[in-house]
């Protein structure tokens, strides 16, 4: 007589199979999200499937969805309760740049470019609408293609291809612009032009990682810089060249709208290893230097400042240039005066580029002439919407020759996850080496949850990478690689100022209100990632501007991570359910009764004329 096994062994069994199938279909839909092909489709609807394949195959089968925190009695996998649709903008805001809209920036001085600065709009004045895409639409080519073509469609401006014809910044070719690597000083292109540099500049081993490229046209230089391990923040104007620093960021390369004009640059003093002017059309000998004053704050010490163009070597180029030689002489002289007076040190001239390196402490500059004001602090975080100051940032202090102000950094990819200066000199309240590498530790695991859920985070299908409140960067560094770079973004409400700590690792970011439009074209970003963002505007502004504005910079198939308290990602997600926006919230990987929730999203992919339902099914 046969004996009877135990039934669960059996629902074992049979089970298997299925288990197996689920497996496979797992692995074929990473492997699928590595093979990726972009460009000339509607939208990457593969990232899309693969993302929601993804979530299913990374959660586990019996996660829990209601909260355990309090008496708290929402549950959080309702995306139709109180949903309100938010519906499309007009056609006209396809490439909506709330605080530089040209209307109203024609209504300010034209002095000193501030029309060009950042001017937001009233709250009353403010869209309340979703930026559509263009119609055609496609998902950009994956990087490096995509530093030398964009899609027409994506950003269908054609009139740098006009006037900059002659001098090989971008060409229309069908149906994409190719950008060959040219530029108005760089004839002989990028590579050829950054060779030059490299002879003076240690760019090849790691010494120089950060830059600042102001005025950069359509960001050429920085996109090849990548190929040297060299991270550039790129920034011009939105004036009559229509688009550049859109094309920038089609091409994959970091970049914002912005101007040296009246206000300080939203970056930190000592953040960058070089600072870069090609022919930029700053007048950097005008307003007694402060344009170069204004380098020298964000200038590392030790780091160099490159300009090329007029007025350099004038004498042979006046006449090409037309302009009086009188005027350049004069031009000329002032920068180097200025230069002089900021303690610079002049490294090379040769044709139409010069070099200078700021000392890297005061002991060279003792002798400093005393027309020289020192500013009265060096508060790294009191720039936002500040008046540039017509006085020089002082050094840190040092006790000999050879030490660098600040600190010195080790060269990238070493610097990377090294405890930062200003982290070691305890000069950052509340911040200690032990809470730096705790805070390394935990991004990492955190990053590592989050690639279990979207399998293609690192597979170079997201680009651009934003995010909202960096801390110290280390989402950053847990996701650094070639494929990627990430906009670490400091608001300027946040408890501590840590953006000099994100440039002393190599990363790169930017101060910023999120109760203001960021200075980015639409579709900008392939993924943005916000920890307790809402949280921390809680109290300050409308969680749906904020909402809308992650929209607004999201590209058609982005994806968004939002780490927060379960109510607060809750009111969120009640939100963002209108807005076109596919959604699941799930538990902190350290299980369900963790208050902080995980929200993942896809925004859907449509485009001008599409008037469907917001809601997501």
């Amino acid at each position: 007589m046969a004996t009877k096994g135990n039934p669960g062994d059996n629902r074992s069994k049979s089970s298997l199979p299925a288990l197996l199938i689920v497996a496979a279909l797992c692995c074929f839909f990473y492997v699928l999200g590595v093979w990726q092909r972009s460009g000339f489709g509607k939208g990457d609807s593969i990232a899309l499937e693969i993302t929601k394949k993804a979530e299913d195959c990374g959660i586990l089968p019996n996660l829990e969805y209601e909260t355990h925190h309090g008496n708290q009695s929402t549950s959080f996998d309702d995306p139709k309760q109180d949903v309100k649709e938010i519906e499309p903008c007009g056609d006209q805001y396809i490439d909506y740049t709330p605080c530089h809209d040209q209307m109203r920036a024609m209504t300010f001085p034209r002095e000193n470019m501030n029309y060009r600065e950042r001017h937001c709009p009233p709250d009353e004045e403010k869209l309340h609408c979703l930026i559509p895409a263009p119609k055609g639409y496609v998902t950009p080519f994956s990087w490096p293609k995509s530093r030398d073509y964009v899609p027409f469609a994506n950003a269908p401006h054609k009139s740098l291809t006009v006037e900059k014809a002659v001098q090989n910044w971008v060409q229309y070719e069908g149906n994409v612009f190719r950008f060959p690597g040219g530029g108005t000083q760089f004839p002989n292109g990028a590579d050829a032009y950054i060779d030059q540099l490299a002879s003076v500049i240690p760019i090849e081993n790691g010494t120089v990682r950060t830059a600042l490229d102001t005025g950069c046209g359509v960001a050429s230089w920085g996109a090849y810089l990548f190929k040297k391990n060299v991270l550039t923040m790129s920034f011009a104007p939105r004036d009559s060249h229509e688009a550049q620093v859109q094309f920038a960021l089609e091409r994959g390369v970091p970049a914002v709208i912005g101007v040296l004009g009246t206000i300080k640059l939203p970056y930190p003093s000592r953040a960058f290893d070089m600072a870069h002017c090609s022919r930029c059309l700053i007048p950097w000998g005008a307003n007694d230097g402060l344009y170069m004053t204004e380098v020298d704050r964000v200038l590392r010490p030790g780091g160099y400042w490159v300009l090329s163009g007029p007025p350099i070597n004038w004498r042979v180029n006046y006449q090409a240039w037309q302009r009086p030689k009188e005027e350049l002489e004069e031009e000329q002289r002032k920068i180097e005066e200025m230069a002089e007076l900021l303690c610079w040190e002049k490294k090379h001239e040769k044709g139409e580029i010069a070099i200078w390196r700021k000392r890297v402490n005061n002991e060279y500059c003792r002798e400093r002439d005393t027309r020289v004001t020192l500013c009265e602090s060096s508060n790294a975080a009191n720039v936002w919407y500040k008046k540039m100051e017509a006085c020089v940032t002082p050094y840190a202090e040092t006790t000999n020759s050879d030490e660098v102000a600040g600190g010195g950094l080790k060269p990238f990819p070493d610097r990377l996850n090294t405890v930062p200066p200003r982290i070691a000199s305890g000069s950052v309240p509340g911040l200690s080496v032990d809470s730096f590498k705790e805070d390394n530790k935990l991004w990492k695991k955190h990053v590592n949850s989050y690639k279990r859920v979207n399998k293609i985070l690192d597979s170079g299908r997201y680009r651009n990478i934003m995010d909202m409140n960096a801390g110290l960067g280390s989402f950053a560094a847990a996701l650094e690689s070639p494929k990627l770079w990430v906009m670490n973004v400091v608001p300027t409400i946040a408890e501590q100022d840590t953006l000099g700590v994100v440039y002393e690792r190599g990363l790169i970011g930017i101060y910023h209100d999120w109760c203001e439009a960021f200075s980015t074209y639409p579709r900008t970003y392939d993924l943005i990632h916000a920890n307790r963002v809402f949280s921390l505007y809680k109290d300050k502004c409308s969680a749906e501007d904020i909402l809308l504005e992650m929209d607004r910079i999201l590209r058609p198939e982005g994806a968004v991570i939002l780490r927060d308290h379960v109510d607060v990602l809750t009111q969120v997600k009640r939100i963002a359910t209108g807005m076109r926006w596919n959604i699941k919230m799930v538990d902190h990987e350290d299980g369900p009764l963790i208050p902080e929730k995980v929200l993942f999203a896809v925004r859907k992919y449509w485009v001008v004329g599409d008037n469907n339902s917001t809601v997501s099914d």
